[in-house]
């Protein structure tokens, strides 16, 4: 249960902090007091989207603070899932910057909102004047009665059995959508991968290609070059003059006869013989690649009708030849997935038929706990507005069974007959704002019989109700207390007087600026406050004791 709210620079509250009792607490005040203020704090210490124009006028930040006693299992799980540490109590912390920024932390540990949200989920709900309205609203309908009827587990099977029908028949539907669309891409795929393959490319044949032919076209000079080289080393055939390998072995030859008469002219001679060696051996290579430089005179027109080829096809498909090779193979693999699509549509749609066997299936045992539940709340229903003063009431269910949805099979929408003798009708054409709000808490009551979260707010539940419906409001409220912790903002004295706890928000003017301060009020301040509620301004002792009254009946 909520224990503790601590609030700085929230709106108009500069400092609050209130203490939560078990059972029924209920806050008071007067319109534009500050009642909305705490729910949106409250709204914001549970992780919700919130706006920095919640920050106090002035006030750097707005910090919120709450302590949770006596957590459900499932909180408690979900708090150590996400590394927080367990303990009895949990610390929700939000800061609300006024430039926009913030921050959350959860048991004094940085956390995301989001983390914050899931966690909070099962601790408190709030209920505001607007979901009674709502009940006006078939399509809230289903999620209603599927919250009464608990049915978590088959809904979360449908629901799977559901997804994979919806993902079988777009695979479906893809392969069968178009089927001259399919032959066209067919014919283009096999077209462009015959082109391909007949052009028998292989990757680096192009620069191969163009350095031979940069080779034959320049073949000539290359000749003559090694030529000139060649008879530079080694002499012209006629041996009328020598090469320069020749004039280095006669000097090799003379500066060794030297070294023998000086040694130190040895390192000398050694250097010019391996010159010597170094000539001879290059003169007889220059000579094999003049004997080997043969040229095919019809080569260099080859060379250039296959560089024509692949240049038209690099041309036609606006790629490389690597990136064509590439294209090529994802084209045949495209193709090899549309020749073999008759087989898998059959796959397919034997999977679909499948699918929606054991969906249906499925949806139908969701149908069943919804009408099952629906006996079962309108009982209930019955019992808790005949109480709330608002006898006769009879509701029904317009139920009908239609094509496989994400929630089921079901279309669903509560009817009510306010009045004996009158055919249920859509509660947007029956039920009054006070209806309405009976009805709502009556939804209400019967769901916190179902569900685990340990508080529950009612925010001016009480719209459009007074007299004896009002104080049967009260019952009912203090009645749901008995097993949850219930906070409920109220402006009608018979509902405030059944509180365990009453706290008074109070607006007050110091100098130029708003404070919102929350007291809890001891008896005597009870019957005040009542008393001023019941007779406005002007307390009288009559009022007071119709205020004490009340409290005592209360507590009957």
């Amino acid at each position: 249960m909520l224990a503790e709210i601590k609030i700085e620079n929230v709106a108009v509250i500069e400092k609050a902090e209130v203490s939560f009792t078990p059972g029924l607490n209920v806050l008071t005040g007067e319109t534009g007091a500050g009642k909305s203020i705490l729910i949106d704090s409250i709204n914001a210490i549970l992780g919700n989207r919130t706006s920095r124009e919640l920050v106090r006028s002035g006030a750097q930040k707005a910090r919120i603070w709450a302590t949770f006693e006596h957590l459900p299992a499932k909180t408690r799980e979900l708090v150590e899932r996400c590394g927080y540490g367990v303990s009895d109590d949990l610390l929700l912390y939000r800061e609300i910057g006024a430039d926009g920024k913030g921050s959350c932390r959860v048991n004094g540990m940085p956390a995301t909102a989001s983390v914050v949200r899931d966690i909070s989920s099962g601790l408190l709900t709030i209920h505001g004047q607007h979901d009674s309205t709502s009940l006006t609203n078939p399509s809230t309908h289903l999620g209603l009665l599927d919250q009464y009827a608990q049915n978590g587990e088959l809904y979360e099977a449908y629901h799977k059995l559901y997804r994979e029908l919806v993902t079988a028949k777009r695979a479906l539907d893809a392969l069968t959508s178009s089927e001259a669309e399919k032959q066209r891409r067919i014919a283009e795929l096999t077209e462009e991968i015959d082109a391909i393959d007949s052009a028998a490319l292989s990757p680096g044949e192009e620069d191969a290609l163009m350095d031979r032919r940069s080779v034959i076209v320049h073949a000539q000079g290359i000749l003559d070059g090694l030529t000139a080289a060649h008879q530079a080393l080694s002499g012209d055939e006629d041996g009328d003059s020598a090469g320069a390998a020749d004039l280095l072995g006669g000097a090799a030859g003379d500066l060794a006869n030297s070294a023998r008469l000086d040694e130190s002219l040895a390192p000398l001679s050694d250097r010019l013989n391996e010159l010597y060696y170094g000539a001879r051996e290059l003169a007889t290579e220059l000579a094999d690649r003049l004997d080997a430089y043969d040229f095919d005179p019809g080569e260099l027109n080859q060379i250039e009708e296959r560089l024509d080829q692949i240049y038209r096809i690099k041309q036609r498909y606006g790629a490389s030849v690597e990136e064509l090779l590439a294209r090529r193979d994802k084209g045949a693999e495209e193709l090899e997935g549309y020749q073999s699509s008759g087989k898998r549509i059959a796959e397919l749609t034997q999977r679909k038929q499948e699918l929606y066997r054991s969906a249906k299936e499925a949806a139908e045992q969701l149908t069943q706990s919804r009408l099952k539940a629906f006996t079962q709340m309108n009982k209930q229903m019955r019992e808790a507005l005949e109480f709330l003063n608002m006898p006769g009431v009879r509701m029904a269910l317009r139920h009908q069974r239609g094509p496989l949805a994400s929630a089921g099979q079901d279309s669903v929408e509560f009817l009510i007959s306010t009045n004996p003798g009158e055919e249920p009708k859509p509660l947007a054409k029956i039920a009054s704002g006070g209806e309405l709000s009976r009805i709502m808490l009556a939804f209400k009551s019967a769901l916190a019989d179902k569900d685990a979260i340990p508080t529950v707010i009612y925010d001016e539940i009480d719209t459009g109700v007074s007299g004896l419906a009002a104080g049967r409001i009260g019952q009912k409220l203090k009645q749901t207390a008995q097993g949850h912790q219930v906070l409920c903002i109220t402006h009608t004295p018979q509902i405030a007087a059944f509180a365990d706890q009453q706290l008074l928000i109070q607006k007050n003017v110091r100098g130029d600026r708003t404070y919102t301060e929350i007291h809890p009020l001891d008896l005597d301040g009870r019957v005040q406050v009542l008393a001023r509620m019941i007779s406005g301004d002007k307390v009288t002792e009559l009022s007071l004791a119709n205020a004490r009254e009340l409290i005592e009946k209360s507590q009957c």
